[in-house]
């Protein structure tokens, strides 16, 4: 029995060597043929593509002589194309036989039960796979497209998806790719460990967290899905909480991540190592400082006696880097060495300065610019060609051209030139981004209800850096279409010239009963002077017509057409200045908006002074606590012995003056008991913005509590503190996938009898 059991084997492994000698000897006896001249070349075997394709893959033509050196070049290179399963070449007297058998071409890629991801987005990740509509199938590429999908799911913690392949054949040699997915449930972090911790309580340390173990408004954040990327950004959160607190050799020795077996829990298990905490005890100045010690100093914000504070180190060293290249100094390093003593828990710091070598700039080259003019870039740039290289004015010119918003990526790069090394060239970067918007959007408010808005904007208009737009907006109370156009560089020194072109109906809110409305077509011109490089002053000349229309008016408005008719001409010169210093328009956190304007109505009809000032500033209380100051003073008057014009009177209550009363219903009354507003407007708030629980540290959904002071006056009416109108409440502020809402519950503090109070108000805006 084992003698048969050998026999068999040695059959069983012969036959294998018989079928590779017998497949030997085959290749050997067809190419061992003689060289010999072509008369003609056939492909047999296509069924979808051309017979040129193979024709322009061969490395022979007819009338050159044939060897099989030429035919082993033949048959790779027609491999290398990835259009054929297989290739031969049979020879047939002195006719060559290109015999191929195509691969089949994916005609139509479909995902079925698809429901995480668009389309489109997986779509365009196959594709950098080699797996596309149009392009040649091949069942390993499939298998690792089957991969791609799977890890993709795994970014969104769907550590249970399925996906299965499925090719139909078509006609033509066709195949349509079916992908069927089994998405499942995401796995979701159940816990999160941190051991090792002494100092601060593991719930003070999660909270630093953006990723969480079971917040209840998980369903909108999902920051309860594991990510590596997550989970890395938190860890350095928290690293940089014991750096700036002291413990300066904090460490994380070790994270675990395990998966429950149904892959629907994930438990994360973080081991710190504290260390003790160290307080500075000098910092000192070593190497060459240019004879600048002095200055350099005052840059340093390490203060001895203080703790340990890495991110001062961090701001020091730059700072000082940076005050190196406003000297020449482009590649000069500043080290911080700290110098640890245990036993008394103190370091000391060396900043150590190398400025290396001093250079100036023998070219700037702009670079990605495919429509843009070079002229829109170079005239924003504060360093100039054959100058000394001066790192703030680099800096600043990169963010000058990276505010045009006509980009989306601008880099600044610094190559020495070779050979020359006391010289370097900068080349700007830039990746241009649509600068064309058309818009449809609609708006719901508690005081407007529904309005439709529109525009067509372009503002890099032919690549020359000018703005066009169009804008239409229906609001129930104010209807406004309006074309602009904006020059930013109307002269050489950097002055804007903008004109607009409008025509404004106004219905005021809150009229009583009475049924009218304002009609205001005109046009003006501004131009901006550029006193900074953050401050700009604007003037500029107007002329506008308002016309009253409607018989049922309130009484001051019947009044002032008796004596002025129906049809107002007004000449204003206008002069503003701006500047804002905030981290975010839609959320901010820091900084300071400032600004005035200046409506002076000199001539025609209407003859009158209108200013408006407003202050806005942002304080950081802690990461997630902010608080927001506001303050707006409007004023007018008539001029010439003529009165102030009704038409440019302010409002007052509501959202964006004094919550808690109704819309624009604060103010004069006239005998028609009709809302006319007034002359004078002061708005006085303060908000303290506050995270919602359960959102970590997500800045587009918060909450705030607010108090509100102002009111508006009419001409005649005391300006008292007996007059303010007051109110307090709590709202919430969300960036939602729709627009940005507000939403805010007021009580009044402050209010008369015949006020009119709204405490519920809210506004949303949505582009679609």
């Amino acid at each position: 029995m084992t003698q048969r059991m050998r026999s068999s084997s040695r059959k069983n492994s012969f036959r294998p060597l018989c079928i590779a000698l017998a497949a030997a000897l085959q290749a050997s006896l067809v190419w061992a043929v003689e060289p010999f001249v072509l008369k003609d070349i056939r492909v047999e075997g296509l069924q979808r593509s051309d017979a040129g394709t193979v024709f322009a893959s061969l490395p022979f033509r007819i009338g050159d002589t044939y060897s099989d050196e030429k035919g082993a070049a033949a048959l790779r290179a027609l491999f290398a194309t990835g259009l054929y399963k297989d290739v031969r070449i049979d020879v047939d007297g002195t006719v060559l036989v290109v015999i191929v058998e195509e691969r089949p071409v994916i005609a139509n890629i479909d995902f079925v039960g698809l429901k995480e991801f668009d389309k489109d987005q997986l779509v365009k990740s196959l594709k950098d796979f080699g797996i596309g509509e149009g392009q040649p199938f091949d069942k390993a590429l499939a298998d690792r497209a089957e991969q791609e999908l799977k890890r993709q799911y795994l970014t969104r913690s769907l550590y249970g998806a399925e996906v299965v392949t499925t090719v139909t054949p078509q006609e033509r040699n066709r195949v349509n790719l079916s992908f069927t997915i089994t998405e499942g449930n995401a796995a979701k972090i159940s816990e999160i460990r941190i051991s090792g911790n002494k100092v601060f309580s593991e719930s003070t340390l999660k909270g630093l967290f953006d990723l969480n173990d079971g917040a209840w408004l998980n369903f909108y954040t999902k920051a309860d899905r594991y990510s590596r990327a997550k989970l890395d950004a938190d860890l350095e959160t928290l690293r940089a909480y014991y750096l700036n607190r002291g413990y300066l050799e904090f460490a994380v020795e070790s994270t675990q991540v395990a998966i429950s077996p149904d892959k629907q829990d994930i438990t994360v298990t973080i081991n710190v190592k504290e260390g003790q905490p160290y307080t500075v005890s000098g910092v000192k100045l070593e190497g060459e400082y240019l004879g600048k010690e002095d200055d350099f100093k005052t840059l340093v914000l390490i203060k001895p006696g203080s703790p340990y504070q890495a991110e001062a180190v961090t701001q020091t060293t730059r700072a000082m880097i940076e005050r190196f290249g406003t000297f020449g100094f482009a590649f000069a390093k500043v080290d911080a060495r700290p110098d640890i003593d245990r036993a008394t828990g103190t370091v000391a710091i060396t900043l150590v300065a190398d400025p290396a070598r001093r250079v100036y700039i023998r070219r700037i080259n702009v670079a990605g610019n495919t429509r843009t003019r070079d002229e829109v870039v170079r005239r924003e740039f504060r360093q100039f060609e054959s100058s000394w290289y001066d790192g703030r004015k680099i800096k600043l010119s990169r963010d000058r051209v990276d505010r045009l918003g006509y980009f989306s990526e601008v880099n600044v790069d610094t190559n020495e030139v070779p050979g020359t090394p006391d010289q370097v060239d900068l080349t700007i970067t830039i990746k241009e981004k649509a600068t064309g918007n058309l818009q449809l959007g609609a708006g719901f408010s508690s005081a407007d209800k529904l309005s439709l808005s529109g525009s067509i904007k372009q503002d890099n208009i032919f690549g020359s850096g000018n703005y066009l737009g169009l804008e239409l907006n229906t609001s129930k109370y104010s209807r406004t279409l309006v074309v602009s156009t904006v020059d930013p560089y109307f002269t050489v020194d950097g002055i804007s010239r903008a004109i607009d072109v409008f025509y404004r109906t106004q219905r005021p809110i809150n009229s009583q009963g009475e049924s009218y409305e304002l009609v205001t077509p005109g046009a003006s011109i501004r131009f901006g002077v550029p006193f900074s490089e953050f401050d700009t002053v604007y003037f500029g000349v107007g002329f506008e017509r308002t016309e009253i229309k409607g018989d049922n008016l309130p009484l001051n408005y019947r009044n002032y057409r008796t004596v002025f008719g129906d049809k107002s001409n007004s000449l204003p010169l206008s002069i503003g200045w701006a500047r804002d210093s905030r981290d975010s328009a839609l959320v901010p956190t820091a900084g300071r908006l400032t600004s005035l304007s200046l409506d002076w109505g000199f001539a025609a009809d209407t003859r009158y002074l209108r200013a408006i000032t407003k202050f806005q500033q942002y304080i950081p209380l802690s990461r997630r606590f902010t608080l927001g100051f506001n303050a707006e003073l409007g004023w007018g008057k008539g001029l010439g012995g003529r009165p102030y014009p009704i038409f440019k009177n302010f409002y007052g209550g509501g959202l964006g003056t004094v919550r808690g009363f109704d819309q624009n219903s604060l103010g004069p009354v006239d005998v028609t008991g009709a809302y006319i507003g007034g002359n004078r407007r002061l708005n006085l708030n303060s908000e303290l913005y506050l995270p919602v629980p359960g959102t970590g540290n997500d800045r587009t959904l918060r909450l705030f509590t607010y108090v509100d002071v102002g009111n508006v006056w009419g001409e005649n009416d005391p300006l008292t503190a007996e007059s303010l109108r007051a109110s307090a409440g709590v709202g919430l502020t969300w960036v939602s996938p729709v627009g940005p809402l507000k939403l805010s519950y007021g009580q009044p503090l402050r209010k008369r009898p015949e006020d009119r109070i709204q405490r519920l108000q809210f506004q949303i805006g949505t582009a679609f």
